[in-house]
Protein backbone atom coordinates (compact mmCIF):
# COMPACT_ATOMS: atom_id res chain seq x y z
CA UNK A 1 0.00 0.00 0.00
CA UNK A 2 1.21 3.33 -0.83
CA UNK A 3 1.68 6.53 1.61
CA UNK A 4 -1.00 8.47 1.25
CA UNK A 5 -1.11 12.01 -0.30
CA UNK A 6 -0.03 15.09 1.73
CA UNK A 7 -3.60 16.37 2.66
CA UNK A 8 -4.63 19.26 3.10
CA UNK A 9 -6.60 19.13 6.32
CA UNK A 10 -8.18 22.75 7.00
CA UNK A 11 -10.40 22.23 10.03
CA UNK A 12 -9.29 20.51 13.53
CA UNK A 13 -11.67 17.17 12.85
CA UNK A 14 -9.17 16.79 9.52
CA UNK A 15 -6.11 17.24 11.13
CA UNK A 16 -7.45 14.47 14.12
CA UNK A 17 -8.70 12.27 11.12
CA UNK A 18 -5.51 12.83 9.26
CA UNK A 19 -3.29 11.77 12.29
CA UNK A 20 -5.61 8.65 13.21
CA UNK A 21 -5.05 7.91 9.49
CA UNK A 22 -1.53 7.70 9.48
CA UNK A 23 -1.25 5.61 12.63
CA UNK A 24 -4.15 2.91 11.31
CA UNK A 25 -1.72 2.52 8.27
CA UNK A 26 1.38 2.27 10.06
CA UNK A 27 -0.19 -0.52 12.44
CA UNK A 28 -2.01 -2.53 9.26
CA UNK A 29 1.34 -2.20 7.72
CA UNK A 30 3.11 -3.68 10.01
CA UNK A 31 0.52 -6.32 11.15
CA UNK A 32 0.34 -7.82 7.41
CA UNK A 33 4.39 -7.82 6.62
CA UNK A 34 5.74 -9.10 10.24
CA UNK A 35 2.18 -11.72 9.92
CA UNK A 36 2.35 -10.75 13.53
CA UNK A 37 -1.41 -11.07 15.49
CA UNK A 38 -3.05 -7.51 15.59
CA UNK A 39 -3.54 -7.81 19.56
CA UNK A 40 0.70 -8.18 19.86
CA UNK A 41 1.19 -5.10 17.57
CA UNK A 42 -1.88 -3.01 19.16
CA UNK A 43 -0.22 -4.20 22.59
CA UNK A 44 3.43 -2.67 22.02
CA UNK A 45 2.12 -0.22 20.13
CA UNK A 46 -0.03 1.59 22.93
CA UNK A 47 2.62 0.46 25.73
CA UNK A 48 5.34 2.54 23.96
CA UNK A 49 3.28 5.50 22.82
CA UNK A 50 1.24 6.69 25.82
CA UNK A 51 -0.35 9.61 24.52
CA UNK A 52 -3.61 8.25 23.71
CA UNK A 53 -5.85 8.26 26.27
CA UNK A 54 -9.20 5.58 25.87
CA UNK A 55 -11.00 7.25 23.41
CA UNK A 56 -8.03 7.41 21.36
CA UNK A 57 -7.28 3.49 22.07
CA UNK A 58 -11.03 2.90 20.97
CA UNK A 59 -10.72 4.33 17.86
CA UNK A 60 -7.70 3.02 16.24
CA UNK A 61 -8.63 -0.95 18.09
CA UNK A 62 -12.01 -0.37 16.70
CA UNK A 63 -10.67 0.77 13.18
CA UNK A 64 -8.37 -0.99 12.91
CA UNK A 65 -10.62 -4.25 13.41
CA UNK A 66 -12.77 -3.19 10.97
CA UNK A 67 -10.38 -2.80 8.13
CA UNK A 68 -9.53 -6.58 8.71
CA UNK A 69 -13.29 -7.60 9.13
CA UNK A 70 -14.11 -6.18 5.53
CA UNK A 71 -10.59 -6.26 3.60
CA UNK A 72 -11.48 -8.73 1.34
CA UNK A 73 -13.74 -6.57 -0.24
CA UNK A 74 -11.74 -3.02 0.79
CA UNK A 75 -8.57 -4.44 -0.60
CA UNK A 76 -9.94 -5.02 -3.95
CA UNK A 77 -10.50 -0.99 -4.45
CA UNK A 78 -7.10 -1.17 -5.03
CA UNK A 79 -7.08 -4.10 -7.13
CA UNK A 80 -9.06 -2.14 -9.48
CA UNK A 81 -6.91 0.87 -9.62
CA UNK A 82 -4.24 1.72 -6.80
CA UNK A 83 -3.46 5.26 -5.97
CA UNK A 84 -2.76 6.94 -2.36
CA UNK A 85 -6.88 7.74 -1.84
CA UNK A 86 -7.68 4.50 -1.62
CA UNK A 87 -6.66 4.31 2.25
CA UNK A 88 -8.91 7.32 3.17
CA UNK A 89 -11.66 5.25 1.21
CA UNK A 90 -11.14 2.20 2.94
CA UNK A 91 -10.80 3.81 6.25
CA UNK A 92 -14.23 5.49 5.72
CA UNK A 93 -16.07 2.72 4.70
CA UNK A 94 -14.97 0.19 7.12
CA UNK A 95 -16.24 2.95 9.64
CA UNK A 96 -19.88 3.01 8.28
CA UNK A 97 -19.92 -0.64 7.51
CA UNK A 98 -19.85 -1.06 11.23
CA UNK A 99 -21.64 2.42 12.55
CA UNK A 100 -18.66 3.39 14.29
CA UNK A 101 -19.77 6.63 16.74
CA UNK A 102 -16.98 8.49 15.45
CA UNK A 103 -19.38 9.90 12.14
CA UNK A 104 -17.09 13.09 12.13
CA UNK A 105 -13.83 11.47 11.89
CA UNK A 106 -15.75 9.15 8.88
CA UNK A 107 -16.77 11.91 7.25
CA UNK A 108 -13.25 13.74 6.84
CA UNK A 109 -11.90 10.39 5.83
CA UNK A 110 -13.91 10.13 2.95
CA UNK A 111 -14.07 13.52 1.95
CA UNK A 112 -10.36 13.09 1.71
CA UNK A 113 -10.68 10.03 -0.54
CA UNK A 114 -12.52 12.62 -2.98
CA UNK A 115 -15.87 11.15 -2.11
CA UNK A 116 -18.09 13.71 -0.50
CA UNK A 117 -20.75 12.03 1.29
CA UNK A 118 -21.79 12.36 5.20
CA UNK A 119 -21.77 9.95 7.86
CA UNK A 120 -25.04 10.89 9.12
CA UNK A 121 -26.53 10.00 12.31
CA UNK A 122 -28.73 7.83 11.22
CA UNK A 123 -26.95 5.07 9.00
CA UNK A 124 -29.91 2.76 8.50
CA UNK A 125 -30.74 3.18 5.99
CA UNK A 126 -27.42 4.93 4.61
CA UNK A 127 -28.66 8.17 1.84
CA UNK A 128 -26.16 7.99 -0.79
CA UNK A 129 -26.65 11.07 -2.61
CA UNK A 130 -25.95 11.63 -6.17
CA UNK A 131 -23.55 15.05 -6.80
CA UNK A 132 -24.75 15.84 -10.01
CA UNK A 133 -28.58 14.80 -9.67
CA UNK A 134 -29.04 15.17 -6.01
CA UNK A 135 -30.53 12.15 -6.01
CA UNK A 136 -30.71 10.08 -2.55
CA UNK A 137 -30.67 6.41 -2.74
CA UNK A 138 -31.45 4.04 0.45
CA UNK A 139 -29.08 2.08 1.29
CA UNK A 140 -29.39 -0.38 4.69
CA UNK A 141 -25.69 -0.62 5.56
CA UNK A 142 -27.15 -3.27 8.46
CA UNK A 143 -26.83 -5.86 5.91
CA UNK A 144 -24.60 -7.29 3.83
CA UNK A 145 -26.37 -6.87 0.66
CA UNK A 146 -26.91 -3.03 1.57
CA UNK A 147 -23.15 -3.01 2.36
CA UNK A 148 -22.50 -4.62 -1.23
CA UNK A 149 -24.69 -1.93 -3.03
CA UNK A 150 -22.61 0.39 -1.49
CA UNK A 151 -19.44 -0.50 -2.76
CA UNK A 152 -20.46 -1.43 -6.32
CA UNK A 153 -21.81 2.03 -6.86
CA UNK A 154 -18.89 3.79 -5.75
CA UNK A 155 -16.54 1.54 -7.33
CA UNK A 156 -18.37 -0.42 -10.15
CA UNK A 157 -16.44 -3.46 -8.96
CA UNK A 158 -18.17 -6.95 -8.43
CA UNK A 159 -18.24 -7.82 -4.75
CA UNK A 160 -18.70 -11.41 -3.41
CA UNK A 161 -19.66 -13.12 0.00
CA UNK A 162 -16.99 -15.09 -0.57
CA UNK A 163 -14.34 -12.24 -0.63
CA UNK A 164 -14.73 -11.78 3.01
CA UNK A 165 -12.75 -15.05 3.52
CA UNK A 166 -9.54 -15.82 1.76
CA UNK A 167 -9.17 -17.79 -1.61
CA UNK A 168 -7.63 -21.23 0.09
CA UNK A 169 -10.17 -21.69 2.94
CA UNK A 170 -12.65 -23.69 0.07
CA UNK A 171 -9.50 -25.69 -0.09
CA UNK A 172 -9.46 -26.77 3.68
CA UNK A 173 -12.78 -28.55 3.75
CA UNK A 174 -14.91 -26.06 5.83
CA UNK A 175 -17.70 -24.99 3.75
CA UNK A 176 -20.48 -27.34 3.32
CA UNK A 177 -23.55 -26.64 1.86
CA UNK A 178 -25.75 -24.83 3.45
CA UNK A 179 -23.06 -23.24 5.57
CA UNK A 180 -21.70 -21.02 3.44
CA UNK A 181 -23.86 -18.07 4.09
CA UNK A 182 -24.47 -17.46 7.51
CA UNK A 183 -20.97 -18.76 8.38
CA UNK A 184 -19.06 -15.57 6.03
CA UNK A 185 -22.06 -13.47 7.75
CA UNK A 186 -21.56 -14.85 11.20
CA UNK A 187 -17.65 -14.09 10.56
CA UNK A 188 -18.35 -10.53 9.07
CA UNK A 189 -20.04 -9.35 12.62
CA UNK A 190 -18.64 -8.02 15.71
CA UNK A 191 -17.71 -10.56 18.49
CA UNK A 192 -20.16 -11.12 21.58
CA UNK A 193 -18.00 -11.14 25.07
CA UNK A 194 -19.32 -14.40 26.68
CA UNK A 195 -18.66 -14.84 30.08
CA UNK A 196 -19.06 -17.55 33.15
CA UNK A 197 -20.35 -17.58 36.57
CA UNK A 198 -18.14 -18.59 39.68
CA UNK A 199 -18.93 -19.34 43.21
CA UNK A 200 -22.73 -17.71 43.19
CA UNK A 201 -25.50 -17.78 41.12
CA UNK A 202 -26.12 -16.61 37.63
CA UNK A 203 -29.62 -14.36 38.77
CA UNK A 204 -26.84 -12.77 41.64
CA UNK A 205 -24.39 -12.27 38.62
CA UNK A 206 -26.63 -10.59 37.25
CA UNK A 207 -28.42 -8.05 39.35
CA UNK A 208 -24.73 -6.70 39.98
CA UNK A 209 -23.89 -6.39 36.17
CA UNK A 210 -27.11 -4.58 36.16
CA UNK A 211 -26.46 -2.39 39.05
CA UNK A 212 -22.91 -1.80 37.06
CA UNK A 213 -24.90 -0.66 34.12
CA UNK A 214 -24.11 -3.63 31.98
CA UNK A 215 -26.74 -5.28 29.89
CA UNK A 216 -26.07 -9.21 30.81
CA UNK A 217 -28.45 -11.39 29.93
CA UNK A 218 -28.18 -15.21 30.94
CA UNK A 219 -28.29 -18.44 28.06
CA UNK A 220 -30.24 -21.55 28.32
CA UNK A 221 -28.16 -24.09 27.03
CA UNK A 222 -25.60 -23.55 30.22
CA UNK A 223 -26.85 -22.53 33.84
CA UNK A 224 -23.59 -20.75 34.60
CA UNK A 225 -22.82 -18.87 31.06
CA UNK A 226 -24.18 -15.32 30.95
CA UNK A 227 -23.43 -12.81 28.14
CA UNK A 228 -22.28 -9.35 28.72
CA UNK A 229 -23.12 -8.22 24.97
CA UNK A 230 -20.77 -6.31 22.52
CA UNK A 231 -18.97 -3.43 24.11
CA UNK A 232 -15.74 -3.81 25.52
CA UNK A 233 -15.86 -3.99 29.30
CA UNK A 234 -13.66 -2.36 32.07
CA UNK A 235 -13.02 -5.80 34.14
CA UNK A 236 -10.85 -4.41 36.72
CA UNK A 237 -13.55 -2.09 37.65
CA UNK A 238 -15.96 -5.11 37.90
CA UNK A 239 -16.28 -6.58 41.79
CA UNK A 240 -17.38 -9.77 40.39
CA UNK A 241 -14.28 -10.11 38.18
CA UNK A 242 -11.62 -9.05 41.34
CA UNK A 243 -13.28 -11.53 43.57
CA UNK A 244 -13.45 -14.40 40.88
CA UNK A 245 -16.71 -15.06 40.42
CA UNK A 246 -16.79 -13.79 36.73
CA UNK A 247 -14.63 -15.70 34.28
CA UNK A 248 -14.54 -14.46 30.55
CA UNK A 249 -14.67 -17.41 28.18
CA UNK A 250 -16.72 -17.56 25.10
CA UNK A 251 -19.56 -19.63 24.85
CA UNK A 252 -18.33 -21.96 21.82
CA UNK A 253 -15.38 -22.78 24.32
CA UNK A 254 -17.58 -23.55 27.08
CA UNK A 255 -18.87 -26.14 25.13
CA UNK A 256 -15.76 -28.10 25.83
CA UNK A 257 -16.15 -28.09 29.56
CA UNK A 258 -19.34 -29.65 29.16
CA UNK A 259 -18.81 -32.34 26.96
CA UNK A 260 -16.23 -33.00 29.60
CA UNK A 261 -18.56 -33.22 32.23
CA UNK A 262 -16.17 -33.97 34.81
CA UNK A 263 -17.33 -35.82 38.85
CA UNK A 264 -16.80 -33.86 41.31
CA UNK A 265 -13.99 -36.57 42.90
CA UNK A 266 -12.98 -37.40 39.31
CA UNK A 267 -8.73 -36.36 38.65
CA UNK A 268 -8.47 -34.86 35.03
CA UNK A 269 -5.69 -33.77 33.21
CA UNK A 270 -5.62 -30.79 30.96
CA UNK A 271 -3.14 -31.81 28.55
CA UNK A 272 -2.95 -28.21 26.32
CA UNK A 273 -3.76 -25.59 29.07
CA UNK A 274 -2.56 -22.59 27.78
CA UNK A 275 -3.79 -19.90 30.21
CA UNK A 276 -6.44 -22.34 31.72
CA UNK A 277 -9.84 -21.39 30.99
CA UNK A 278 -10.93 -24.48 30.30
CA UNK A 279 -9.01 -25.76 33.58
CA UNK A 280 -10.93 -23.40 35.60
CA UNK A 281 -14.08 -24.44 34.29
CA UNK A 282 -13.88 -28.04 34.94
CA UNK A 283 -13.24 -27.18 38.48
CA UNK A 284 -15.78 -24.80 38.55
CA UNK A 285 -18.11 -27.39 37.00
CA UNK A 286 -16.96 -29.88 40.08
CA UNK A 287 -17.79 -27.34 42.65
CA UNK A 288 -21.16 -26.63 41.50
CA UNK A 289 -21.90 -30.02 41.84
CA UNK A 290 -20.36 -30.34 45.09
CA UNK A 291 -18.65 -27.57 47.00
CA UNK A 292 -16.73 -30.35 49.08
CA UNK A 293 -15.16 -31.65 45.78
CA UNK A 294 -12.14 -33.56 46.14
CA UNK A 295 -11.56 -33.52 42.48
CA UNK A 296 -8.07 -32.31 40.75
CA UNK A 297 -6.87 -30.32 38.04
CA UNK A 298 -3.56 -30.70 36.25
CA UNK A 299 -2.77 -28.44 34.00
CA UNK A 300 0.17 -28.71 31.21
CA UNK A 301 1.42 -26.22 28.26
CA UNK A 302 4.74 -25.88 26.94
CA UNK A 303 4.73 -21.86 27.72
CA UNK A 304 5.47 -21.09 31.49
CA UNK A 305 4.42 -18.02 31.60
CA UNK A 306 0.57 -19.27 30.13
CA UNK A 307 1.25 -21.68 33.57
CA UNK A 308 1.54 -18.68 35.63
CA UNK A 309 -1.26 -16.46 34.13
CA UNK A 310 -3.10 -19.98 34.69
CA UNK A 311 -1.88 -20.15 38.93
CA UNK A 312 -3.12 -16.17 39.10
CA UNK A 313 -6.41 -17.11 37.67
CA UNK A 314 -6.78 -19.87 39.82
CA UNK A 315 -5.68 -17.48 42.63
CA UNK A 316 -8.31 -15.08 42.05
CA UNK A 317 -10.96 -17.36 41.82
CA UNK A 318 -10.01 -19.02 45.25
CA UNK A 319 -9.62 -22.35 43.08
CA UNK A 320 -7.93 -25.23 45.33
CA UNK A 321 -7.40 -28.60 43.41
CA UNK A 322 -5.84 -27.23 40.32
CA UNK A 323 -2.07 -27.76 40.03
CA UNK A 324 0.41 -26.81 36.96
CA UNK A 325 2.93 -29.12 35.31
CA UNK A 326 4.65 -28.21 31.97
CA UNK A 327 5.97 -30.15 29.52
CA UNK A 328 9.45 -29.94 29.23
CA UNK A 329 9.88 -32.63 26.49
CA UNK A 330 8.06 -35.38 24.71
CA UNK A 331 7.97 -37.70 27.43
CA UNK A 332 4.52 -37.40 29.74
CA UNK A 333 4.88 -34.82 32.45
CA UNK A 334 2.01 -36.90 34.56
CA UNK A 335 1.51 -40.64 35.47
CA UNK A 336 0.09 -42.59 32.36
CA UNK A 337 -3.46 -44.62 32.97
CA UNK A 338 -3.90 -42.79 35.85
CA UNK A 339 -6.46 -40.12 35.24
CA UNK A 340 -10.51 -40.16 34.84
CA UNK A 341 -10.24 -37.98 31.92
CA UNK A 342 -8.00 -36.38 29.64
CA UNK A 343 -8.17 -32.78 27.40
CA UNK A 344 -6.67 -31.92 24.88
CA UNK A 345 -7.36 -29.03 23.59
CA UNK A 346 -4.98 -28.50 20.54
CA UNK A 347 -3.17 -26.18 19.19
CA UNK A 348 -4.44 -25.04 15.62
CA UNK A 349 -5.31 -22.82 12.86
CA UNK A 350 -8.11 -21.05 15.07
CA UNK A 351 -10.45 -20.32 12.07
CA UNK A 352 -13.17 -20.53 14.58
CA UNK A 353 -11.67 -17.43 16.46
CA UNK A 354 -11.94 -15.35 12.93
CA UNK A 355 -14.96 -13.69 13.93
CA UNK A 356 -12.66 -12.14 16.93
CA UNK A 357 -9.47 -12.01 15.23
CA UNK A 358 -10.37 -11.05 11.54
CA UNK A 359 -6.77 -10.10 10.64
CA UNK A 360 -5.60 -13.91 11.03
CA UNK A 361 -7.53 -14.44 7.81
CA UNK A 362 -5.45 -12.26 6.02
CA UNK A 363 -2.05 -12.94 7.69
CA UNK A 364 -2.17 -16.85 7.78
CA UNK A 365 -2.00 -18.93 4.69
CA UNK A 366 -3.05 -22.58 3.72
CA UNK A 367 0.07 -23.95 5.44
CA UNK A 368 -1.82 -22.94 9.02
CA UNK A 369 -4.09 -25.82 8.37
CA UNK A 370 -2.09 -28.43 6.55
CA UNK A 371 0.81 -28.28 8.89
CA UNK A 372 -1.08 -28.78 11.98
CA UNK A 373 -2.66 -32.26 11.43
CA UNK A 374 0.64 -34.67 12.31
CA UNK A 375 1.11 -32.59 15.64
CA UNK A 376 -2.38 -32.52 16.49
CA UNK A 377 -2.42 -36.40 16.11
CA UNK A 378 1.09 -36.77 17.89
CA UNK A 379 -0.07 -34.61 21.04
CA UNK A 380 -3.57 -36.82 21.01
CA UNK A 381 -1.61 -40.15 21.16
CA UNK A 382 0.90 -39.03 23.84
CA UNK A 383 -1.66 -37.66 25.82
CA UNK A 384 -3.83 -40.57 25.75
CA UNK A 385 -1.86 -42.47 27.58
CA UNK A 386 -2.48 -40.82 30.94
CA UNK A 387 -6.72 -41.66 30.39
CA UNK A 388 -6.70 -44.76 33.22
CA UNK A 389 -9.43 -47.97 32.06
CA UNK A 390 -12.74 -46.91 31.26
CA UNK A 391 -11.77 -42.58 31.94
CA UNK A 392 -12.53 -40.28 28.93
CA UNK A 393 -10.23 -38.62 26.30
CA UNK A 394 -11.56 -35.20 24.89
CA UNK A 395 -10.02 -33.98 21.86
CA UNK A 396 -11.03 -29.85 20.73
CA UNK A 397 -9.83 -27.32 18.52
CA UNK A 398 -11.19 -23.99 17.42
CA UNK A 399 -10.48 -24.74 13.72
CA UNK A 400 -13.78 -25.59 12.10
CA UNK A 401 -11.60 -27.91 9.32
CA UNK A 402 -12.03 -31.45 9.21
CA UNK A 403 -8.41 -31.95 7.93
CA UNK A 404 -7.90 -30.66 12.01
CA UNK A 405 -10.81 -32.17 13.68
CA UNK A 406 -12.45 -35.32 12.27
CA UNK A 407 -9.79 -36.69 10.66
CA UNK A 408 -7.38 -36.42 13.34
CA UNK A 409 -10.01 -37.91 15.28
CA UNK A 410 -10.25 -40.94 12.82
CA UNK A 411 -6.64 -41.31 12.47
CA UNK A 412 -6.32 -41.58 16.09
CA UNK A 413 -8.79 -43.92 16.45
CA UNK A 414 -7.68 -46.35 13.89
CA UNK A 415 -4.42 -46.50 15.95
CA UNK A 416 -6.03 -47.17 18.91
CA UNK A 417 -8.46 -49.37 19.07
CA UNK A 418 -8.71 -49.71 22.87
CA UNK A 419 -10.50 -46.17 22.30
CA UNK A 420 -14.33 -45.39 21.25
CA UNK A 421 -16.27 -42.28 20.45
CA UNK A 422 -19.30 -41.28 22.25
CA UNK A 423 -21.91 -40.14 21.19
CA UNK A 424 -22.70 -36.16 21.82
CA UNK A 425 -25.83 -34.32 22.27
CA UNK A 426 -25.42 -30.73 20.69
CA UNK A 427 -26.16 -28.34 23.03
CA UNK A 428 -27.99 -26.04 21.08
CA UNK A 429 -29.85 -27.92 18.40
CA UNK A 430 -30.43 -31.38 20.52
CA UNK A 431 -29.36 -33.32 17.45
CA UNK A 432 -26.75 -35.99 18.24
CA UNK A 433 -23.64 -36.59 17.04
CA UNK A 434 -20.66 -38.67 17.05
CA UNK A 435 -18.68 -35.49 16.87
CA UNK A 436 -19.63 -32.14 17.20
CA UNK A 437 -18.63 -28.71 15.69
CA UNK A 438 -19.86 -25.57 17.23
CA UNK A 439 -20.47 -22.87 14.27
CA UNK A 440 -20.08 -19.32 15.12
CA UNK A 441 -24.11 -18.90 13.76
CA UNK A 442 -25.49 -21.50 15.98
CA UNK A 443 -24.88 -19.55 19.33
CA UNK A 444 -23.27 -16.44 18.78
CA UNK A 445 -20.06 -18.25 19.17
CA UNK A 446 -16.13 -18.84 18.18
CA UNK A 447 -16.51 -21.85 16.13
CA UNK A 448 -15.53 -25.16 18.19
CA UNK A 449 -15.20 -28.88 17.51
CA UNK A 450 -14.73 -31.47 20.27
CA UNK A 451 -14.65 -35.08 20.13
CA UNK A 452 -15.21 -37.58 23.21
CA UNK A 453 -14.11 -41.25 23.53
CA UNK A 454 -13.42 -43.90 26.41
CA UNK A 455 -11.12 -45.96 27.12
CA UNK A 456 -12.69 -49.32 27.32
CA UNK A 457 -12.21 -51.30 30.56
CA UNK A 458 -10.65 -54.30 28.55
Amino acid sequence: MDNPLSIQATTPIQKRALSYSQTLQKLFNEIMSTKQPADRILAQYFRENKKHGSKDRKIIRETLFALFRWWGWLKKIDEQESNDLNWYLQLGLSGLFESHPWKDLISAWLHFAQLDIAASSTLSPFLLIDAETNLSTPINLQTNKGKLQLLETITSLNFQLTDLVPSWFKEVDVFQEDNISPLIEALSSRPPIWGRVQHLSTDKALKQLHQAGIEASSNTAFEDSIHLGNKNINLNGLPLYNQGQLEIQDLGSQVIGHICAPKPHENWWDACSGAGGKSLQLRSLMLRQDPKSTGKIIASDIRNKALEELNKRAKRAKFKGIKTLPWKNDALPVSSKHFDGVLVDSPCSCIGTWRRNPDLRWISDISAVLDKAPLQLDILSRSAQAVKLGGKLVYATCSLSSIENEEVVNAFLQAHPEFSLDTLIHPFTGKQHAMLTIWPFEANSDGMFVARMTRDLI
